[in-house]
């Protein structure tokens, strides 16, 4: 799980922040998985390319959105971009929400994330309009925007 977390975030967001703060990021996603796979929080699934994991995602109950489910996490490590884990993964990642009776499912990604933000598209998802900002623990919020589909 780390490891696919850390490559795909140091590929996608480790730019947007300098240098200490992207080694300390990664740092921190190769190990944060242990004590979330420990407490049961949410459910994470696992992508695989033969027998080597390549994505991962995390969904739970939405707290911010009733009724909704919320995807918090979906990364793709860089080896495989383009091999259809991704899409795999995401199906998977919505029929379980399905079965664990979700009608509706929203996530947040970065604003200024091409890739991200076409592969949810493509996946269904559509914007809804709303932003916001996250700090990812340098003090600098970056803009983020939802989107969400029917499961």
């Amino acid at each position: 799980m780390g490891e696919v977390h850390a490559a795909s975030w140091a590929a996608a967001y480790a730019p947007f922040f300098p240098d200490d703060v992207a080694q300390e990021g990664i740092a921190s996603r190769l190990t944060r998985w242990h004590e979330r796979l420990a407490t049961g929080d949410g459910v994470v699934m696992l992508g695989f390319v033969g027998e080597q994991p390549l994505a991962m995602s995390w969904s739970s109950q939405s707290h911010a959105r009733a009724g909704f489910a919320e995807i918090h996490s979906f990364y793709t490590h860089p080896d495989g971009w383009g091999s259809g884990v991704s899409a795999a993964l995401m199906t998977a990642t919505l029929q379980r929400l399905k079965a664990d009776g979700f009608d509706r499912v929203h996530l947040w990604t970065l604003r200024d994330t091409p890739q991200a933000r076409r592969f949810y598209t493509g996946s269904g998802f559509v914007e809804t309009g709303a932003t916001q900002s996250r700090d990812f623990g340098d003090g600098t919020p970056l803009p983020q925007v939802e989107y969400e589909r029917a499961c």
